[in-house]
């Protein structure tokens, strides 16, 4: 689905993304990590020919961005950005959902079919004027406006940030149910709760160079790797290493109870 070749990136004489080599494979979902600065939203603009490499090759879906009218990459990859309102432009939730589809449904009744599971999907009102929402649900309307014409990958740049809980499974729920019937999913995020919770893959990125790739279970634990890069582990990770022995593995919730009550009683049968 997507596929980096040595890709560099300039900004000015600043080297923003430094030789980065990768590939995301059909049905992947997999999150980038890293600190503040170290090039996540602009390797995600590369990753939608918003951005062209300075060198080295970026092909979506076998298209290469360089080559490739952004237009045409955005019917695969569909970008959420950090900032909702970078995407906003009508005056209805439900005419922002339907503006994008009519670059790309030429059926009526087909685009309100997509706008109303869109809708239902989210929970949103579709005569409410996006920008007298909250943050929050504006981010649902620009991600509502974007599945609605079904792109086979989505780049979601921070999708979480600033929302409330509810709002964050609202979106997440979404996703991965996109993703478990096979859209492809490239996440920045900050968040290694909700990394660890739906990513299944990590990139890690450190001033501009890929440091680390792999399942996000490996990474988690990956100290050195989360050192240079200024992350800390998702909570059950950190407290599975810091325990060690038997919970080492530990990585949800679910495992640490199951380890625990297995511990208890091992010990509950030492004493009889």
């Amino acid at each position: 689905m997507l596929r980096f070749d040595g890709v560099s990136f300039h900004r000015g004489p600043e080297k923003v993304i430094s030789d980065v080599s990768f590939e995301i494979r059909a049905g992947e979902f997999a999150a980038l990590l890293g600190e503040n600065g170290a090039g996540k939203s602009t390797l995600c603009r590369l990753s939608n020919g918003l951005l062209k490499p300075s060198s080295g090759r970026v092909t979506v879906c076998g298209d290469d961005t360089a080559r490739t009218r952004t237009s045409v990459i955005a019917r695969n990859a569909g970008f959420l950005f950090q900032n909702p309102d970078r995407q906003l432009c009508q005056n209805t939730v439900l005419g922002e959902i339907v503006f994008g589809l009519e670059h790309v449904v030429s059926d009526r009744a087909e685009r309100e079919r997509r706008a109303g599971e869109m809708l239902a999907a989210f929970s949103l009102d579709g005569g409410r004027d996006p920008f007298g929402m909250s943050r929050g649900e504006r981010q649902q309307v620009a991600l509502a406006s974007i599945l609605a014409r079904k792109p086979r990958m989505l780049i979601l740049d921070e999708p979480t940030t600033g929302l409330d809980y509810r709002e964050c499974m609202t979106i997440m729920g979404v996703v991965s149910r996109l993703n478990a019937e096979g859209t492809t999913i490239l996440m920045v995020s900050h968040d290694m709760e909700v990394t660890a919770d739906f990513a299944e893959r990590a990139l890690v990125l450190s001033g501009g160079r890929l440091i680390a790739d792999g399942p996000v279970r490996r990474i988690m634990r990956d100290v050195k790797t989360l050192d240079e890069a200024s992350l800390l582990p998702a909570q059950i990770p950190a407290l599975a290493v810091s325990l060690g022995g038997v919970f080492s593995d530990a990585f949800t919730v679910d495992d640490m109870t199951a380890l625990v009550e297995r511990a208890n009683a091992t010990r509950g049968e030492a004493a009889r």
